[in-house]
């Protein structure tokens, strides 16, 4: 039914898309017992597939997360004893991110459950859809990336 209604609005089903593939990740999250968001998830992989050299500020610049709610997420796994924060010698307010053991176990433990969403997400989407839609998305972002004043 509500295809009908977003039949040409793209911002719209990227959106609605976007809230059902959170929802399904926080749901499969919790199924499985894991004890971390999608959010908190992505952190520990941005981190570990970065080679841990992320400050805050950058992840809330990739994340599109504004100070304070990317501050409170890296507080919380903080708490967890997912993550490290190391105050750089440039400033007190400034963080670098490092994740401890107990963080890349967890990540490592929901790695196979992330392919799998991916897999159920993409089935029936060829290679070169996908690439085409990246792609697609790709060029959406770059034209309208810097006409957007995030408070980051």
């Amino acid at each position: 039914m509500y295809r009908e209604y977003l039949k040409n609005r793209i911002g719209s089903l990227i959106y609605i898309t976007g809230t059902l593939i959170r929802g399904l990740s926080s749901q499969t999250f919790a199924e499985k017992g894991y004890d971390l968001t999608p959010d908190q998830y992505v952190i520990l992989y941005l981190l570990l597939e970065n080679d841990e050299i992320m400050y805050q500020r950058q992840l809330a610049e990739v994340m599109l997360k504004d100070r304070a709610n990317i501050s409170r997420i890296i507080d919380i796994m903080h708490q967890k004893g997912l993550l490290e924060k190391i105050p750089d010698s440039n400033g007190r307010k400034i963080y670098k991110l490092i994740v401890t053991e107990k963080g890349k176990e967890i990540k490592e433990r929901i790695f196979p459950t992330d392919i799998d969403l991916i897999k159920m997400i993409t089935n029936g989407i060829s290679k070169e859809e996908l690439a085409i839609t990246f792609s697609t998305l790709e060029k959406m972002n770059l034209n309208i990336r810097d006409k957007v004043k995030l408070q980051i």
